[in-house]
This record gives structure tokens, sequence and C-alpha cells, in this order.
């Protein structure tokens, strides 16, 4: 069978069987592919099964160069930090977010999410739910002739659930439950092996800091700071017989400063700092030679990614290759120091900007920087937002910093409605 899918949907169909990444052994510390000097790095990217969990979901954290683990709690805090959930400023909220993904490659491929949450009656606690539905378009399969197979039309989603408890008037932690669905071929055969949907359960847990009320000069400043590790769970296969993937486990942390300037004017400024909790592709012996304790390809240099979970996370501070030569003799040398460098790499930045009037109209914009031999995602973001009475509408838009980029473009809606928090009041006074 063939399946006849250009670009990024047809990469993901590859994933069914379980990819090993490769990273470069240099002869004489050239990167091949770029012509780079390997002194600068070389190209080691990692990946994972459903990569949709870290796409930012809402428009408002998308605005702000996908900057969220610190913001203010909203509906879509589940996403970003479930335990800000407890410090909600309203009774509930729900939100509907809507993105064409990666339309200068795909027509038809788009994300789609609904979240919101319910502060419960003591205050101190919260809940909440969402669904995120990736629908990845259309695919045709055909067999070695060419003829039609069938069309189908691969979708990945997740569920979650929250909840979130404050431990002081400064302090909360929360937790993420997480289902999660990905079907790319309909149980049809792929390269002569059963297909089948992946599944995995997950959670996140996170923790939240935030104190308002600082006096600086004659203004007050808000400090937060959030902590969230995500998709922690099972690995995932879409055969009987292929080996399982890690799902993309994800350390983000970051502060927030928000600064009341008058009774109508407050600027934001925020920074997320993330990293993967997956194993890194080792450098493997390019003689092809297997290992005989593992019966697996012989490691030259990193750490084996045949790992359970824990170690995987554990083992992602410390196991990139670095920048490996070998010789026409068959000598092995790993750089000085690229090692950590590549650990270095392998965090990414995400940095935004807010600016609210009356609390009725948003500006906003941001940064997202990756490093090249990481995913070289770097890019813009600009984003608004107006809110009236119990309802909100916010849009982002990302403006890419590389070339021919797949995330060129895109654009993110996200409409709100939420429940007041003065509510309760209202009923008593009327």
């Amino acid at each position: 069978m063939i399946i006849r899918r250009t670009h990024w949907s047809l990469l993901s169909v590859f994933a069914l069987f379980g990819s090993t990444s490769w990273a470069q052994v240099s002869t004489t510390c050239i990167n091949q592919l770029t012509g780079q000097d390997c002194n600068q790095g070389v190209l080691n990217t990692i990946t994972t099964a459903v990569p949709f969990l870290l796409i930012s979901p809402d428009s408002r954290a998308g605005g702000m160069g996908d900057a969220g683990v610190a913001l203010s709690a909203d509906a879509n805090s589940i996403h970003w930090n479930p335990s800000k959930l407890a410090f909600a400023e309203n009774d509930g909220e729900f939100s509907m977010s809507y993105s064409p993904w990666l339309r200068n490659l795909v027509p038809d491929m788009s994300l789609a999410y609904l979240s919101g949450y319910k502060r419960l009656s003591n205050k101190r606690s919260a809940i909440g739910g969402s669904l995120r539905y990736f629908n990845l378009g259309n695919i045709v399969f055909t067999d070695i002739n060419g003829s039609t197979i069938r069309d189908f039309k691969p979708a990945e989603f997740a569920v979650d659930l929250a909840f979130a408890q404050k431990f002081s008037d400064h302090f909360s932690g929360g937790i993420a439950l997480r289902y999660v669905n990905s079907n790319l071929t309909g149980g049809l055969s792929v390269q002569g092996a059963n297909s089948k949907a992946g599944q995995s359960v997950a959670a996140d847990v996170s923790i939240f800091y935030t104190k308002d009320q600082i006096p600086v000069g004659e203004k007050d400043l808000t400090f937060s700071f959030g902590l969230n590790i995500s998709n922690i769970g099972a690995k995932m296969s879409y055969t009987e017989t292929a080996a399982k993937n890690f799902i993309p486990i994800n350390l983000r942390l970051g502060p927030s400063f928000k600064l009341q300037l008058d009774e109508y004017n407050s600027i934001a400024f925020n920074l997320d700092i993330n990293k993967l909790l997956v194993p890194t592709p080792p450098v493997y012996d390019p003689t092809g030679q297997i290992d005989p304790v593992t019966n697996r390809p012989l490691v030259i240099s990193g750490r084996d990614p045949n790992v359970g979970i824990v170690s995987g996370i554990v083992g992602s501070f410390s196991d990139s290759p670095g920048v490996v030569t070998y010789d026409g003799d068959s000598n092995v040398t790993v750089l000085k120091g690229s090692k950590f460098k590549e650990e270095m790499r392998e965090i990414n930045l995400a940095g935004g900007f807010e600016y609210w009037y009356a609390n009725q109209f948003a500006f906003r914009t941001g940064y997202f920087w990756e490093h090249y031999t990481k995913g070289n995602r770097k890019y813009f973001t600009l984003g608004a937002g107006v809110r009236y009475s119990i309802f909100s509408l916010d849009l982002s838009y990302l403006i890419a910093n590389t070339q021919r980029s797949p995330l060129a473009n895109t654009l993110r809606f996200t409409l709100g409605f939420k429940f007041s928090k003065d509510k309760k009041k209202k009923s008593e006074d009327g």
C-alpha cells in the first residue's frame, strides 16, 4: 500500500513504525547537510509521537510568542499550567479556539480546542476540562499500481480533566489527567504491518506562585512564577510489532511581571523556558555494529533511547551525544564540551508582552526561539483582544523568522465566555 499525501501529515504516518533518529558522525567536523562547522552544532532533532500536544491552542498566549506558564489564569490554563486555575478571578470560564494549521503546506489541516473551568465553593479549589482535536486533512491510500484503496481523514484528540488547589494565599498546585488518541491510518495495513490507533494516558504536574501589590515606585507590580511538567505518560505504538515511541513529555517554567501603570493601563512581560524530557537520539556506530548486550545498534555516544519513562525523563538532562568524529582508523572522538552545548541547545525560549487598556482592549507581541540543530523554530507573534461584558474575542498572527517556514502566517482565534465573580453579590442585591 502507498500513501498519497504531501508534507507534514505524511511524515506523521511514517511515525507509525517507530523511527530512529540518527545523529550525524563527521570525519572532518563539517556538517555535510548544512556545511556548518560542527563546533556550531550538528543537526539532531528530538522526535516524539503526537507532537500536537505541544501546539499552543489559544490566541492569548499564541500572541505572546507561545509563553503562558505564568500568565494570569483563564479558561486555557489547563494547557499551560493547571495550577493557575486556583487563582482564577471569575467563578468560571469557557473558551473555544480554532487555528488553520500549516496552511502553507496543507490546505485542510486544523486544530480546535475547547476548554473551561469552574471554581469550587470553597474558593480555594477549581476543576477544569478540555478537548483538543487535531485534523490532519485528507490522505489517499493507494496500492503499488496506483489504484485507490480508500480516502481517509486522520485525526488526533486529547481529553483532559484538571484540578487545582491553593496551599496558601500565594501558592497553588495542580494536576491534569489526559487521554490521547491518534488515528493516522484507520486500521489499514501499512508496509505489510497491521496498524491501529495509538493510545496513551498521561498526567501534568504543576505549581504556581503569585504575589500582587509589590510596590515599584508609585506603581503596583504583580510577580508570578509557574512550572508545569506535562504529558508524563505511557509510550505510544501504532502497530503490534513496532517499537513504542515517547509522547512529548515537556518541562515548562518561567516568570511573569505585571505592572499596573494607572487605573486604566497595565503591561505584562512573560517568559517561558521549555525542554523536552525524552531521550535525545544517540550516535550509533556507522558500520552497523550490534551491541551484544542489548541486541540493538551499538551506541558510540549518548544513550540507548530504548528506556522506561522515568529513566527517559531523568536521563534527558545528560544524554546528548555531542559532536562525534570518526576517522578512517575507526577511532571515535567526542568534541570536548559538545555534549553540554547540545543539552543547552535543547532549551527553547518564548517571551511575550501584553498591554491592557481598561481591561477591555489588549495588544500582544512576542518571540519564540529554538536552536537550528533542534528544529529551528523562530518566529514573532502579534495578537489583540477585546472584552465586552461576559464575552471575549482574541486573535493572534505568527510571522516566521526563517525562510520557507511552514508555520508562517499562522492565525488563531479564541472566543471566550465567563461567569462573573460578582454573580452571587448581584443575586443578593436583587
